[in-house]
């Protein structure tokens, strides 16, 4: 079977599961397989394929039409023009976390040192230290998991992040950072159930579910963010689509800026605060792999 063939048999194939851009599927699956890229599939159409190439084609269709996420399968996603490996402990990286990047560029200036919470893949992290190579670059996650795959990607992609175990900003100490990021569990319960099969039954649910109404998360995240930011650094994090109304009630008077930035469709998907006051006193070391830190 050449293929071209293959293609459009395995794009018909998806297209009856239900499968959400068969044809392009079919074609990043085709190319795993065969270990080249796409551009490689068009250029010999009429390339047969072997039977043990064929076998992992069909393992792979497999896998698919029962809906496991095509970036778990490949092991790879990419996150502001560069590829992450992920695997089923971490989210896959989606475009509105994108933003986050794109609004911590345009707001933050040059930080000396910021943290990156629920690191997950470690994307926002490494990417953000290779836009600021200066800066002192930190990452946490609850799970361990997520860590090893964090690590792995940043030794990959050559970025000195320094990865520590904590559950949000729990080890911090006050005035430690210039800028948190963070995409943290914003679901909430009543909508889980409710989730696309490749989300609910393949994706870290720790790193899904945000609690009852999806905003209990926040709540601490400002607090704390609050005590270890210095004063004039920033706190931006993604939201939930219909995030804003909910998280608006809990910011306080100790941020002096506040503002939302909009995704392609229009809707609020990340919110920056700046803490009020000078950027002046140098940050304390509290914070694994900070100087003094414990």
């Amino acid at each position: 079977m050449t293929i071209a063939t293959s293609l459009k048999q395995a794009a018909a194939r998806l297209e009856r599961h239900g499968i959400s851009a068969p044809r392009l599927t079919a074609e990043v699956l085709l190319a795993h397989a065969l270990g080249c890229d796409r551009v490689a599939l068009y250029a010999h159409p009429e390339r047969g394929l072997s039977e043990a190439e064929q076998r992992r084609y069909e393992a792979f269709l497999r896998e698919r039409i029962q809906h496991r996420p095509t970036q778990y399968i490949t092991g790879c996603q990419e996150f502001y023009s560069r590829m992450f490996h992920v695997t089923p402990a971490v989210l896959i990286p989606r475009p509105e976390t994108e933003i986050v990047v794109e609004t911590a560029l345009r707001y933050a200036g040059q930080p000396r040192r910021f943290l990156d919470v629920g690191t997950g893949s470690g994307c926002l992290a490494i990417t953000l230290k290779k836009e600021w190579p200066h800066a002192a670059a930190f990452a946490c996650d609850i799970s361990v998991a997520a860590l090893h795959v964090a690590q792995e990607n940043a030794r990959r992609l050559e970025a000195d992040v320094h990865f520590f175990c904590g559950n949000l900003l729990d080890a911090c100490g006050p005035q430690e950072m210039d800028l948190i990021v963070s995409n943290p569990p914003y679901v909430p319960e009543e909508e889980l159930p409710g989730l696309p099969p490749e989300v609910r039954e393949y994706e870290p649910m720790v790193a899904l579910r945000g609690g009852r109404i999806g905003t209990e998360i926040y709540a601490r995240l400002l607090a704390a963010a609050g005590r270890v930011l210095r004063p004039g650094g920033w706190l931006i994090t993604e939201l939930a689509y219909n995030g804003r109304p909910k998280i608006e009630p809990m910011i306080r008077e100790c941020w002096s800026r506040v503002l939302f930035e909009r995704d392609s469709a229009g809707l609020d998907r990340v919110l920056a605060l700046q803490k009020a006051g000078r950027q002046d006193a140098p940050p304390r070391g509290t914070c694994p792999g900070l100087p003094g830190g414990r």
